[in-house]
Parts: C-alpha cells; structure tokens; sequence
C-alpha cells in the first residue's frame, strides 16, 4: 500500500462521502462535534453533513483524507483551534495557555484499514499542515489506551508520542492534552 494525503477541498467531498458513507458514527456527526458541540446528536445527519460541507466549500481546508490509489481511507480534521470552540468548553480538554496552536480534533479510518499505520500518515499529514500554515504547535486530545481501552474518534497518545508529540497537561488520566511545539521539535533536531 503507498499511502498519499491531500487536504480536503471541495473536489474531493465525493472521497469524503465515501469514507463516511460506511460508519454510522461518521455519518451523523460530520466533524461538527468540535464547532457545535453534542447538539450535532440531536440534528439529523444529513443537516450536519450540509453544515460541514459550508466549511469545506468557504475554505480553508478543514482537514488531510489519506488515500489508497483513489481510495479514501483516512481521514483528520486539522485546524485552528478556534475553528473547534467547543473543546474550550470541556473543562478536560480547556486551553493549556494562549499560545495559537492548531488543533487534530479527529481522526476517522475505514474500517478495512484499520491497524496498517493509516492514523500515524494522517498525524504526519497534519503536522505538515500545520506547518505550513505557521502554526506555534499542533495540539491533539487522545486517550491513553494504557489507562483506558476506550475505542477513540481522536487516537492514542502512544501514536501521538512515537510522532513527537509531548504531553501537556492532563486533566483526567485517561485523557491527555498533547502538542508537538514546532520550535522546540526544530531545537532537539526533529
């Protein structure tokens, strides 16, 4: 498998769709959980579907899809961390300091795929989003599977960690707040 990433603009929606498409999870919420918060469950799918497809249409893309050949596989959703207020009001997952930093909210990978390194492209994807974007740090809110068995839309802090990411605080053991800092990686020669 030879694995790419692009970011998600409207041209690739239909590769979106069909990622989606097979999850039932996916298929309700459409990445609204961080902008709107558990309101997107009481809101049918297709309205959040909609809602989501405004963000990606007005631009900047919201995220990084992994793909197989021209399979969607994978996807993230990478953005500034004021483009998802509502991890500001999860008192675990409130802001560590002011610094600017981006925020890898979610993570998605079909099924078939799963346990092939797929989450680990997509973090390296997003780490090089948000450096091109001049972003101070990439923050990412996984679980500590060593904690908790939980299954995760957010990924594993031991993934997160083999990427360079360091833990930043922790609210609740089971979930910490991780970032890789651009400038301090850059420093011990990442």
């Amino acid at each position: 498998m030879k694995l790419t990433s692009r970011p998600l603009t409207s041209d690739l929606w239909p590769a979106l769709e069909d990622l989606f498409g097979e999850s039932a999870v996916c298929s309700r919420c459409w990445c609204m959980y961080g902008r709107i918060g558990s309101c997107y469950r009481k809101r049918p799918g297709e309205e959040n579907k909609a809602a989501f497809r405004q963000v990606v249409e007005h631009g900047p893309s919201p995220g990084v899809l992994a793909f197989d050949g021209g399979t969607a596989v994978g996807w993230c959703q990478v953005t500034p961390r004021d483009a998802v207020p509502w991890l500001d009001r999860l008192w675990q997952l409130k802001r560590v300091d002011d610094a600017p930093v981006w925020s890898l909210s979610c993570l998605y990978v079909r099924k078939a795929y799963r346990r092939q390194s797929i989450t680990f492209h997509l973090i390296a994807a997003a780490l090089e989003a948000a450096r091109r974007a001049d972003a101070p740090a990439l923050e990412a809110y996984p679980f500590d599977a060593d904690v908790s068995p939980s299954a995760s839309g957010s990924g594993y802090a031991s993934t997160f960690a083999r990427a360079g990411f360091r833990v930043v605080a922790r609210r609740v053991p089971a979930r910490p707040i991780m970032r890789y800092d651009f400038k301090q990686n850059s420093d011990d020669g990442v």
